[in-house]
């Protein structure tokens, strides 16, 4: 492909009434990564329906009200997708999702999670998130502070932007 693109990709912010945010954990041979769940946009399909189809493999959520877009990321790194297509990196667009807390239960087996590099899911606090020393990083790294936004003055009437190259 001479000219790489960006994938078009969605996130969705899965928050409960306590604020916590469930993130997943995405190990590369480069580093592990706490993101929001989400993923590639099929071709076709819209924004919600790919939302709506990501929580179900990544975390087993049917049926969730989503609400607004709370930002929009732009990440820049090489990425092979499952149809052998390259891409440059990928444009998400977060939406907020309010829910009950739940125990994650995947719709997508161990071995299809493995496959997306997902190890691991966690309802994170802020107060977590900005207490944790492990190593793993966040993503996008400063989310508590969008998180504290949005916590305490709601959702931004245009998403916030957030530029990252890698």
């Amino acid at each position: 492909m001479s000219s790489l693109r960006l994938r078009p990709a969605i996130r969705g912010l899965v928050m409960d009434a306590d604020h916590h945010v469930l993130m997943v954990r995405l190990v590369f041979p480069h580093g592990a990564f706490w993101v929001l769940p989400g993923g590639g946009i099929d071709e076709g399909e819209n924004h919600m329906d790919a939302l709506h189809r990501e929580l179900l493999e990544e975390t087993g959520l049917v049926g969730a009200t989503i609400g607004a877009p709370v930002w929009k990321r732009t990440h820049h790194f090489r990425l092979i997708d499952g149809d052998g297509v390259e891409w440059r990196g990928q444009t998400e667009t977060v939406y907020m999702v309010r829910t009950e807390r739940f125990t994650p239960a995947p719709s997508f087996t161990e071995e299809e999670l493995r496959a997306e590099n997902l190890h691991e899911h966690r309802w994170w606090s802020l107060a977590d998130m900005l207490a944790y020393e492990g190593d793993d990083n966040f993503t996008p790294r400063d989310i508590a502070s969008y998180l504290h936004i949005i916590v305490n003055d709601g959702i931004p009437d245009v998403p916030f932007e957030i530029e990252h190259s890698s």
